[in-house]
């Protein structure tokens, strides 16, 4: 399940409503390319938008569709009585894992996020990867806490968004059944020579080729050749560039985020299209 290359897919709306149709469509290609997991209402499907109701169809959605391919969840809430409703519909709907973040309004304190993880994943029957997303919820994992949380029951990954300069050392630490992935796709290349197992991609959610292509060779030149695309994720964040190009392909209906987030529009938008004009990307 945590290995190789997982993509990550939008979860398009259409007037503000759950697109199955724009969905299907967009998951098709990835089980055709070969990806070896999905990784469904992640950052980039929006989960946090969605009500429980929209998040348990879409899930069942995509296992339906999925063709065997390992599908991974997010079941990220505020309120923990949502995570084990969510944890419970996902493992129920065949999801193969679930991905979590310590998603709070008020920050977290260290011994809060402890006794997060610890109450959810035993109640787990499904591995669950832990997500380290500071950039998102506020809160950063200290290398003892990851360890910490690494050890506890049916935890199977964790989703670094930065590659660790000590990453031999982290890994002698983690338990070897717990694997270590990279997200923030500029990152991937560096990360999987360094000795990660698994890319979180978003890229690979609209283009699985030239992510598969990345994931394995490993070679930083790809990656560099990728690097227009790279600046406008980092400048403007990934959701919105790659909202914006599935709107530019036809892939989904525009606009197709939860309100009120856009998909870069204007002088960018016009630089996303030459960029992906140049780039050539499947």
């Amino acid at each position: 399940m945590f290995h190789g290359l997982s993509a990550f897919p939008l979860t398009p709306l259409k007037d503000g409503k759950f697109d199955e149709r724009a969905f299907t469509h967009l998951l098709t290609p990835l089980v055709d390319a070969g990806v070896d997991s999905l990784g469904i209402l992640g950052s980039t499907g929006s989960y946090a938008y969605l009500t429980l109701t929209e998040r348990a169809h879409i899930t069942r959605c995509a296992v339906s569709h999925a063709n065997g391919i390992p599908v991974m969840v997010s079941i990220g809430a505020l309120r923990l009585d949502d995570i084990l409703r969510l944890a419970e519909e996902a493992q129920a709907a065949g999801a193969a894992s679930v991905l979590m973040a310590p998603v709070s309004y008020q920050r977290l304190t260290h011994d809060e996020v402890y006794r997060l993880y610890d109450t959810v994943t035993h109640q787990l029957s499904v591995p669950l990867c832990v997500y380290d997303n500071p950039a998102t919820t506020g809160f950063e994992f200290s290398d003892e806490l990851m360890f910490a949380v690494a050890a506890l029951p049916h935890v199977g990954s964790v989703k670094f968004g930065h590659v660790p300069e000590n990453v031999a050392q982290l890994r002698a630490r983690l338990p070897d059944t717990v694997s270590m992935g990279i997200s923030g796709d500029w990152r991937a290349a560096s990360a999987l020579r360094a000795g990660f197992d698994v890319w979180y991609s978003v890229l690979a959610g609209l283009f699985p080729h030239t992510a598969l292509a990345l994931a394995r060779s490993k070679e930083e030149g790809q990656s560099e050749r990728l690097e227009p695309l790279w600046a406008l994720f980092r400048r403007y964040g990934s959701l919105r560039v790659i909202a914006a190009a599935a709107e530019m392909m036809g892939k989904v209906a525009t606009p197709a985020l939860p309100f009120p987030l856009q998909a870069i529009h204007g002088e960018p938008r016009e630089e996303l299209s030459a960029i992906l004009a140049k780039l050539e990307l499947a």
